[in-house]
This record gives structure tokens, sequence and C-alpha cells, in this order.
């Protein structure tokens, strides 16, 4: 006689990210925020509860020229996983008290919170930045720096994660950041499906520095300067993760000293070589972890760690876990199926600019 049914395992709630907004919003950086984390899509669980509010609820003017309205106030920050201020306009608007002090409990409380383009300005006024990195549009970079100046500004990355903190560069960074923190939550191969149903790659090489338009001559000390694009150098490494390539390789590969790249890349990625090279190492290795039946000492070969020992120990330092554990954890169910189609040149993970990641060269084999 057969037993009762199974019952399938509970699921963990939705994290819920809620979106604060204020006139005039901009359209676009609260779209990218909706997007991400509040669009159902077929075929992908429901990993996000995602909603807005704002200090005021009723109509609340955009950009674009049209009101939402908005029916939550501030209240529901109270019990949001994750905050995002999608862009504060104008820049220089002043935090009202009752904000500050919903998001300084919300981040007391656990809650992660995040900023997009000129959403930094409202998050340094909450004092929560100071002694941090963070990073906005690259046009308002030096006014961020000027206003906060305990605030530590880099201009040329894409977004910056301290975990409980994250900042992103202007308008599109609000994208990257959004599906790096997916992966952080989920894994990459989550965050890779969400970004190909957004018809967009998973991970963007370079920071904003190749975005940035020529700086007047009374700005032009005040940002770093990209004489050259590494775009071309950084894909043709991608494309050879298994190989044994060295920073000297890169260096040659440009015709420059390794001294020479190393500038470039502080100016323009806000890393070093080794450090970028690792990352995207690490990053090709947690795909296949998350989607394939391969041994670790196959994905050590495949992203060019070289050793199964050198893979545990690179990966521990990155991630703060072991491979095992993160494959428990990120195991997709198509990847117990896939044992030798997938490549090491996997897109995903972060840019190299989390504060965790030191800026200094990997030591021993990359």
């Amino acid at each position: 006689m057969a037993g009762p049914p199974r019952q399938a395992p509970p699921q963990d709630p939705p994290h819920r990210v809620v979106a604060l907004v204020r006139p005039p919003q901009s359209t676009f950086e609260l779209g990218c925020v909706a997007e991400v984390f509040g669009t159902r899509r077929p075929g992908l669980p429901v990993r996000y509860d995602f909603r807005v509010c704002t200090p005021h609820p009723g109509p609340v003017r955009t950009t674009a020229g049209y009101d939402m309205l908005v029916t939550a106030g501030l209240s529901a920050l109270e019990s949001a996983d994750t905050v995002v201020i999608p862009g504060w306009t104008p820049a220089d608007e002043p935090l009202a008290p009752a904000v500050r002090q919903a998001l300084r409990r919300a981040h007391a409380r656990g809650a992660r919170l995040v900023s997009i383009c000129s959403g930094a300005f409202a998050l340094a006024q909450t004092g929560l930045l100071d002694g941090r990195r963070a990073t906005t549009h690259w046009y308002l970079a030096a006014s961020l720096a000027e206003r906060y100046p305990r605030v530590e500004v880099d201009p040329a990355v894409l977004y910056i994660d301290h975990g409980d903190l994250a900042t992103s560069a202007g308008a599109a960074a609000g994208v990257d950041l959004c599906l790096h923190l997916v992966r952080s939550d989920h894994g990459a191969a989550h965050a890779a499906r969400i970004a190909r149903h957004m018809v967009m790659p998973p991970h963007r090489e370079g920071g904003q520095t190749q975005y940035a338009a020529p700086l007047p001559a009374d700005r032009i000390d005040r940002a770093p300067a990209m004489d050259h694009s590494l775009a071309p150098l950084l894909e043709w490494v991608t494309g050879r993760l298994p190989e044994p390539v060295s920073v000297e390789d890169m260096a040659g590969r440009l015709g420059i000293s390794a001294r020479t790249l190393a500038r470039r890349f502080a100016d323009q990625l806000g890393t070093s070589p080794g450090r970028w090279l690792l990352d995207r190492r690490i990053t090709a290795a947690r795909t296949l972890l998350e989607e394939t039946d391969l041994t670790v000492e196959a994905i050590a070969l495949r992203v060019g760690l070289s050793s199964a020992t050198n893979f545990r120990r690179r990966f521990q330092q990155a991630l703060h876990t072991t491979p095992a554990a993160y494959r428990r954890a990120f195991r997709t169910t198509s990847g117990r199926s896939r044992k030798s189609h997938d490549t090491a040149g996997t897109n995903g993970g972060t840019t190299g600019t989390d504060a965790g990641t030191k800026r200094g060269t990997a030591r021993g084999p990359l």
C-alpha cells in the first residue's frame, strides 16, 4: 500500500526589495531595479518581492513628464531585505530627517542599502558611507567627493558592493549592480538566465571610465584619465582562461610594460591585472560548479587554476566558502545532466570592484 504523498520542502519567502522614490523620479533607474527584481519570467522561480515606496504617498512626478501613483510610505522600509535608492534628483537635495532615520533603522536591522547613479548622494547623507568606497555617475563623482569628503569616491568602476551597502555608477550600471546582487543571492546561473531574458550580457567588462566624456581643463585632475581602452585585451584574455595567461602576457599583448598595464587597470577598472584575471577565473568556476558535474580537478584545469589544491585555496579566499559547499548551495537542476558542453569563458560574476577585493596583484598561478 502506498504511503502518504511526499510534501514538498518549504521554500524560503521571497527576498523583499523596496525602491525608495521621490519627485522628480528618474524612470530609467527605477526601471533597472524593477526589471531585475520585479519582473516575473516564464521558467524562472520567483526569488524577489518588489515594491515601491515614497516619503509622501500619492502621485510622484517623474523626469519623463508623467506622474506615477505610489501608495506605500516609509513604513515599507521596515520589512525590506534590500532598499534601493534609484537616483536622487537633484543630487544636492537634502535628505529629510524622517527618510534618514528610516534608512538608518533599516540598515541597523540588517537590510542591504543600495544606490544607483545619483542615489549615492542620498546614501552619503545617512553617514553610512563614511570611511568606505562608493561610486556614482562619472559626471557627478567629483561633486560627491567634494560634498562628502569622508566617502572614498571611486569614479572608475561600475559598482562597489560592501555586502551591507552597495553603490553603482550612472544609469545602466544600475543593471550591472542589480545582476551582481542576484549573483550574490542566488548564484551566477540564475543571474545569467535573468540577463538572457533581458537580452544583455550578465556581466560587462571594464569600468565606467570608458564611457566618460573628455573632461574640461579645469576638471582634468579630478578624475582618472583614460588614454587606451582595455576592452580588446579583456576580450582576448576571457577567451583564453584555460591557458596559463600571465600579467606579462597581457602587457606583451599591448606592447607595454607590466607597470604601465597596472596603471591602466587601476585607472579604468579600479583593480590590478592579476586580481582582475583571478576574478574572471573564479567567475567561470562558479558557473561550472552550478551547471555541470565536472570534478574540482577538471574545473581547475578549465579555468586555468592549474590544480584542485590551488583552485580550492583561491576559491576560499575569494568567496569564503569551499567549491563543494558552493555547489551544494547554488546547484541548478539542469546542471546534473551537463558534463562537457560548458566553456571556461562563461560570463557572470563581479567586475573586480567588490569592497573585499584587494587591489594588489595576486601571487602564484592565476
